[in-house]
């Protein structure tokens, strides 16, 4: 490995540990002079250490409609990412002053729709988007805070400059292998750790319970909290029970809560216990048929009448979705001066509309060259990576584009950055794009921003989709303290 190391090349990207060909950066520099001095084979074999430690550890994740099997081991790079300290605060400044013009956003959208009145954001934009609740108009949620738990995806382009890719506002995951990754490297390289400072990451769940709790109604003493998830089918099912079990409160489902007395109740061994406070891993549509959808085996019948009764809780508060639409995403710098008359510290990724004429005209002439995005996928589905794309697949999105312009949205290729990986079957070290998903929470007038988050990599050569479910996988994120 230390031969790869010398004669590691960035080639034309932006490398998060080298500089230029051989070349660590100065933050990175003691975690490759300790990789160089590793005996051959060495670092396979803790790459081997780490891929049985998480195994055991039950970190999986599940893919839908995949008949090789539901639950899988969540792949991941022995190689860290290196923030440094003085960046990692750079980037804290500007997730913070997003997620409270966001904030900010969702709570006038249901309410007074300033933005809207004052021509800032259109109102069709708004009432189209299918994550815009109309049951939600007039909710006032405790503290007027809407998105407790954010994951906001950023990514870096050649010239070293972040973007913001997307906010998660509705059920963001992935915290849980920030935390068992962490747990893993600490056992594989503990000497480095304590060389180089980085920040501690575990604790997050103590963080969230006290998120949690501060939304509970404020008369009571012991409030309860509970996750609830969709069940074990659902792709982050390990997530919802880590979490849980890490913050020592109870895991549900639907069926195992019963609005009673006014109240939302647990069914126990003992009888009905009364919930104050939810994290829901379910999305909108799904948790109250009464106010959604119908059809929902998922959700609580009634909930949402507790919830605007005061007597719950909810994290994130039902309606967040309308955030993460695409065609919304293009508006938050304009949200950012609108509600916070401040310029944006972090920058969007350059964004074309295409129920914009001009911009749908430049994009069906251009599919080659952008990436077309759906504006309420996710998971790396619904998306044209047009470098990499047929002229037969070209041809199916001009088709999409053209019945329901108001659905999509097209950005340039951006040479995301890449981080050395080990590629085992060949024994090489060869570098892989990245992007990076910070957690925030959200309490009121403090915004507490996670250090790190997590790194997703694209484990195939040449690939830009670093989603699990595309065959992606994770690295560990290490900030440096000062």
């Amino acid at each position: 490995m230390q031969q790869h190391l010398e004669t590691y090349d960035p080639q034309k990207f932006y490398d998060e540990l080298f500089a230029d060909k051989g070349q660590p950066r100065p933050h990175a520099r003691a975690l490759i002079d300790w990789m160089r001095s590793l005996a051959p084979g060495e670092l396979q074999r803790y790459q081997e250490a780490a891929r049985i430690s998480l195994y055991k550890l039950g970190v999986t994740f599940n893919v839908y409609n995949d008949d090789r099997g539901v639950e899988k081991v969540f792949p991941f790079d022995i190689i860290p990412r290196v923030i440094s300290a003085s960046e990692w605060a750079s980037l804290e400044a500007g997730l913070k002053q997003r997620i409270r013009a966001l904030n900010l956003f969702l709570d006038d959208i249901y309410n007074e729709q300033r933005i809207v009145k004052d021509g800032i954001v259109p109102a069709n934009i708004i009432e189209s988007a299918t994550g815009f609740l109309k049951p939600c108009v007039g909710l006032k949620p405790p503290s007027g805070v809407w998105c407790h738990i954010t994951g906001t995806d950023l990514v870096r382009d050649r010239d070293g400059q972040w973007y913001v890719l997307e906010d998660n506002l509705r059920v963001p995951s992935g915290i849980s292998y920030v935390l068992e990754n962490r747990r893993v490297m600490k056992s594989t390289f503990p000497q480095v750790f304590q060389t180089m400072a980085v920040q501690p990451v575990d604790e997050y769940p103590g963080q969230l319970l006290e998120t949690l709790l501060q939304l509970a109604p404020p008369h009571l003493a012991n409030p309860t909290v509970a996750v609830l998830t969709p069940g074990i089918f659902n792709s982050a099912y390990y997530e919802h029970s880590f979490i849980a079990q890490q913050m020592g409160v109870e895991l549900v489902e639907g069926r195992d809560l019963v609005v009673v007395d006014g109240y939302l109740q647990m069914r126990t061994t003992k009888g009905l216990r009364r919930v104050d406070a939810i994290y829901r891993r379910v999305d909108d549509d799904f948790i109250d048929p009464k106010a959604f959808r119908p059809d929902s085996l998922l959700g609580v019948p009634g909930i949402m009448e507790v919830y605007k009764s005061g007597r719950v809780a909810l994290a994130n508060a039902p309606g967040t979705g309308v955030a993460d639409d695409k065609v919304v995403y293009a508006f938050v710098p304009e949200m950012i001066r609108y509600y916070l008359g401040e310029d944006p510290k972090l920058n969007n990724v350059p964004t074309y509309l295409c129920w914009r004429d001009k911009d749908r005209k430049y994009v069906l002439e251009n599919l080659d060259k952008l990436v077309v995005k759906s504006a309420n996928e996710a998971g790396g589905y619904g998306m044209l990576v047009g470098t990499q794309s047929t002229r037969e697949q070209q041809e199916e999105f001009a088709a999409k584009i053209e019945a329901k312009p108001r659905n999509f949205i097209a950005q340039p290729t951006l040479c995301l950055s890449q981080v050395p990986t080990l590629i085992e079957a060949e024994g090489t070290i060869e570098g892989r794009h990245v992007d990076l998903r910070p957690y925030i929470l959200h309490r009121g007038d403090e915004v507490y921003v996670h250090p790190g988050g997590l790194t997703r990599v694209a484990l195939r050569r040449g690939s830009l989709v670093v989603n699990s479910s595309q065959g992606g996988g994770s690295k560990d994120t290490w900030v440096l303290g000062e």
